[in-house]
């Protein structure tokens, strides 16, 4: 087995857990499990934020076994168990977001689709629910219903904001793009202490995230590299369009952090007024990361779930 399980996170009961190949020859790891209870309703996907791994939902697997779902899991390239790119795996490093297309396009034909009941859902967090978007702008149409938690529909970078992006571009354009940010470096982001941190409130599940990576240093992912940002602000870029958000037709249910101060809520409003058949709800008092928040925010996000997955029959 490639997953690890630590006392305070073990590996859910029933994995099935391996590796495939995207279209370009990187490894990809893959976790899937069957859906619990007697009435079964699908398969959820999730789709993980930057520097997340597949040990990081144990919990959410469970909670949607629970509520009878199968529930399947990716690493995208670059972070958790899957290939990295560069000699020094903790640089959060991509060339274009496309290539994270080549691992969605892996997943859902290797091992969702001939393996995992239907319908399907996907549930994408940040940088995940960034993809899954670029994904349903493409016409690639596998999911009845997508729940984005956080979404990266833009970031929260105020100041120098303008610099910073024709700064990066520079950069990797003149060939430097697979260096660290300006203070970025290969210390893992679970490394960083509670006090003040932007994504959880809730100390015992932050501290169970660094001992995963403590357990298995290798899932650790540093600082994202001047590329990795570049490509993010293209991705941004074709968000902000008026017509991009018009034309996506699945039902998309976007659930935001009040309090969050990674990627801008203030965005995800705007987009989903755009949206053809979408909604928002804002989580007061939540940061960056709602499935690893306190019990009181968890709540309100699974509450919003159940009412929105898996709704009626296509």
């Amino acid at each position: 087995m490639s997953l690890t399980s630590i006392p305070s996170n073990p590996v859910p009961d029933e994995a099935v857990d391996g590796y495939i190949e995207a279209a370009d020859g990187v490894r990809l790891r893959f976790a899937r499990w069957p859906a619990g209870g007697t009435k079964r309703k699908g398969t959820v996907c999730i789709f993980p934020g930057r520097a997340e791994m597949i040990e990081k939902y144990f919990e959410v697997v469970r909670d949607l076994r629970e509520r009878g779902f199968a529930v399947a899991v990716l690493d995208w390239r670059g972070q958790g168990g899957s290939a990295r790119a560069l000699a020094d795996p903790r640089k959060g490093h991509v060339g274009d977001f496309a290539e994270f297309q080549l691992d969605l396009d892996a997943f859902m034909k290797q091992i969702v689709l001939p393996d995992c009941p239907p319908p399907y859902f996907a549930l994408a967090h940040s940088m995940g629910g960034a993809n899954i978007l670029r994904a349903l702008h493409e016409e690639r149409r596998w999911f009845d219903r997508v729940v984005l938690c956080a979404p990266m529909i833009d970031l929260r970078i105020q100041r120098y904001r303008n610099l910073s992006r024709l700064f990066t571009r520079f950069m990797a354009a003149v060939g430097f793009g697979h260096r660290y940010i300006p203070g970025g470096s290969a210390v893992a982001v679970t490394n960083r202490p509670f006090y003040g941190n932007p994504v959880s409130s809730d100390p015992v599940r932050y501290e169970r995230i660094a001992a995963i990576v403590e357990a298995d240093p290798a899932l650790g992912l540093g600082s994202p590299t001047m590329s990795w940002i570049a490509a993010s602000f293209r991705q941004i870029d074709a968000f902000a369009q008026p017509e991009y958000p018009a034309k996506l037709h699945q039902p998309i249910l976007i659930i935001a952090a009040g309090d969050d101060r990674l990627v801008s809520t203030v965005a995800a409003e705007k987009f989903a007024i755009r949206l053809r058949a979408g909604a928002i709800i804002v989580i007061p008092g939540s940061r960056h990361e709602i499935l690893m928040e306190r019990e009181s925010i968890r709540s309100q996000f699974w509450a919003a779930f159940d009412a929105f997955v898996p709704g009626s029959a296509a």
